[in-house]
């Protein structure tokens, strides 16, 4: 028997235990031991019912990361569920912690299923561009139905143990021990004389209606995730477990498995995986670094940014304090805080309960005092570093010694807010995206002085409020924004050598975007682009010339949504953009100006000139050290700026193209277009190296 799966025979039943630490991962040594353990119980005349269970914190939440990309290793989890499922004797699937992926699929093929009330059990395959490969297809919708099947398939989340049991995937629920509950509940059975129950025999409940589910499924996967390649052999798999016997559906999702194994998406969704993992390792800093306690937060602003960074606090359970400057603008924040609330209320993603508990943490103060205790403060003001300087004097006088001091600039310069205090090696930036009660993605900004506690600290909370954080250096814009100002920019080059806002974006969006750049840009409001612009046009030379077109909008009174209209038209109480009639003649004033001649551009170019200039850029960044690895720049951009998961990132879709291959684009649009397409010269020479980004790390 394998040392990862432990066999016990206790009476008449059968105990197989899975320990394999930390998740219980379907590696090669639980597949085989599982099977093992299976054919001992049903070989054994005095057991009567198999008790499967798992020790630690969880049931089995998945398969082996370490077995990702490597030759498959007999038995294969497929042959494991089958042979389970096939099993003479009752089996009970006792599930606490996540049952997830295969996990899922080896208690399907349990016979019976009980879980803890705390469980959450889920098929999240569709996220790493794969589909369940082992009978989940087939065997959820005969439990739960294909409307939640496709539901649970298609979107990939997880779900809580009462909406499982309530929809027929689980049988019961308990809490307490893990071993006396399925040693009751397989008694119990015996006791009924209920025996073998094979999830793969039952017909599918919402057969009939099964035709008009996949369809609208289909429709919305082209309308919401256009050129996605998974979730339509989901669908697909589904379908075969609707139409065909359960055998001819598990060959059918095999070979649709199969199909999405060899996908491109596949290995770019598995690289956003991992790069998510490895972004939590900090080059230079010693994994055994201690942190410091965070009991308590303030956040200094009560705007949209700063009441969205004191909702995370609150959200993970932190008492936080907000402050604003009078009493007025305080209770404009906490309204809305309040209101942001409610909204989720509504929207059924929070219960009343949950709203209470999470209001009742936040605390609207406006004196400086009441800080004095809080164990981090994030400065969430006005963008203008003599303002920051007020704040941060202001903290460093009140807050305790080891409080930690963050700025949530986007692009001053951290160094510099640092030394307005006594005590820089306190100071980090923690860059949150807007809303950043939504948003993932968090800047961990590192300064000069920032001591390895406090940027430990910074990650460690970065976790805690549910955050994808990435550590970055200081520059201007940091990684996320200094590379989107070079999208930005040549979006608008584009526009003015003969683009429309409608082909730029449409070109992107088909690319994968979530919001092409004209839309974005009317949505953050043009004057605070044409601001940021303004400060680098002053320390620019006369070689890296800029875009009129921001200048000819904001001249005209058009900043976007909030003024009715920018790049498009917004009719009133939409904010669906429309096209506006009023910008061809600022285009093409803008144009003249420059001496251009308007051109027919297509999609192809449109969307090389974009992503290329974020690749070239990326380049310098991770030459200059802002950032530690390509894959870190990835998910940023994956988690911040709208890019497409099943892309990968910037720089992973940049080696999949062949830095070659992007390097001879690059210096085309260097010859045609001057020195902001100076190619980076790490790019050229991974690309004469033959190498990827990926190869590159930080101190290299």
């Amino acid at each position: 028997m394998s040392a990862s799966v432990l066999f016990e025979r206790r009476g008449n039943l059968a105990l197989v235990t899975v320990n394999n630490p930390p998740v219980n991962a379907l590696g090669q040594s639980v597949r085989e031991g599982l099977l093992e353990a299976f054919r001992a119980a049903e070989a054994d005349a005095q057991v009567e019912a198999v008790v499967l269970l798992c020790t630690g914190s969880t049931f089995m939440a998945g398969a082996d990361i370490k077995e990702f990309g490597k030759p498959p290793q007999a038995p294969s989890l497929p042959e494991v569920v089958n042979a389970i499922e096939a099993c003479a004797k009752p089996s009970v699937a006792v599930i606490h912690g996540s049952a997830l992926g295969g996990g899922l699929e080896v208690a399907l093929a349990c016979h019976y299923r009980i879980a803890r009330n705390d469980a959450r059990v889920g098929l999240p395959e569709v996220k790493l561009g794969l589909l369940p490969g082992a009978g989940g297809t087939q065997r959820l919708p005969r439990l739960a139905g294909v409307a939640k099947a496709l539901e649970m398939i298609v979107g990939g989340a997880p779900i809580s143990a009462t909406e499982a049991q309530r929809h027929g995937i689980l049988d019961e629920l308990f809490d307490g021990d893990l071993l006396a509950a399925g040693s009751a509940f397989a008694q119990r059975l015996l006791a009924e004389g209920r025996g073998v129950r094979r999830s793969g025999e039952q017909p599918v409940a919402d057969a009939g209606e099964a035709a008009a589910l996949l369809d609208a499924k289909r429709a919305e996967i082209h309308q919401r995730m256009p050129g996605l390649f998974s979730p339509l052999r989901c669908v697909a798999a589904l379908e075969a477990a609707v139409q065909l016997p359960l055998a001819e559906g598990l060959e059918r999702e095999r070979e649709l498995f199969r199909e999405c194994l060899a996908s491109p998406q596949r290995a770019a969704l598995v690289h956003a995986f991992f790069a998510e993992r490895q972004a939590g390792k900090v080059v230079g800093l010693a994994a055994d670094t201690p942190t410091r306690a965070i009991a308590s937060a303030a956040v200094i602003g009560g705007g949209t940014m700063g009441v969205g960074i004191a909702l995370c606090f609150a959200n993970a359970g932190i008492p936080v304090k907000l402050l604003e400057i009078d009493q007025t603008a305080l209770e404009r924040a906490l309204q809305r805080a309040r209101d942001t609330y409610a909204a989720s209320v509504k929207r059924g993603s929070l219960s009343e309960a949950d709203m209470a508990r999470r209001l009742a943490l936040l605390d609207g103060v406006t004196d400086y005092a009441a800080l004095a205790e809080a164990d981090v403060v994030v400065e969430a003001v006005f963008e203008n570093l003599e303002v920051k300087r007020q704040v941060f004097e202001r903290l460093d006088a009140v807050c305790k010694p080891g409080a930690i001091l963050a700025s949530n600039t986007s692009s001053l310069d951290l160094d510099a807010i640092a030394a307005f205090t006594a005590r820089p090696q306190d100071v980090v930036g923690l860059h949150f995206f807007s809303p950043a009660n939504v948003m993932r993605l968090l800047e961990v900004v590192r300064g000069a002085q920032t001591s390895d506690t406090v940027l430990a600290t910074a990650m460690a909370l970065g976790k805690r409020l549910k955050k994808v954080a990435v550590v970055v250096g200081v520059c201007d814009g940091f990684v996320g924004n200094r590379m989107v100002f070079q999208y930005g920019r040549e979006s608008e080059f584009l526009l003015e050598e003969g683009a429309t806002p409608e082909q730029v974006d449409g070109a992107l969006r088909a690319f994968g975007m979530a919001m092409g750049p004209c839309a974005m840009r009317d949505l953050s409001g043009l004057d605070i682009g044409l601001a940021i612009r303004n400060r680098q046009r002053q320390s620019l030379p006369p070689q890296f010339p800029l875009p009129r077109v921001l200048d000819k909008l904001c001249e005209a009174g058009l900043l976007g949504q909030k003024s009715g209209a920018g790049f498009y038209r917004y009719p009133e109480g939409s904010r669906t953009p429309q096209p506006n009639p009023a910008l061809a003649p600022l285009l093409e004033a803008a144009s003249r100006e420059r001496g251009i001649a308007r051109r027919s551009l297509d999609d192809r170019y449109i969307v090389e000139r974009c992503l290329f200039a974020l690749v070239n850029e990326g380049a310098k960044i991770l030459e200059e050290g802002i950032a530690q690895r390509a894959s870190d720049i990835d998910l940023i951009y994956l988690n911040g700026y709208g890019f497409p998961a099943h892309r990968g990132g910037p720089m992973f879709h940049a080696d999949q193209l062949g830095l070659d291959k992007v390097l001879a684009r690059i210096r085309e649009f260097h010859a045609e277009h001057g020195a902001w397409w100076q190619p980076a010269p790490l790019l050229e020479r991974l690309a004469a190296e033959g190498r990827q980004f990926s190869d590159w790390e930080a101190g290299q």
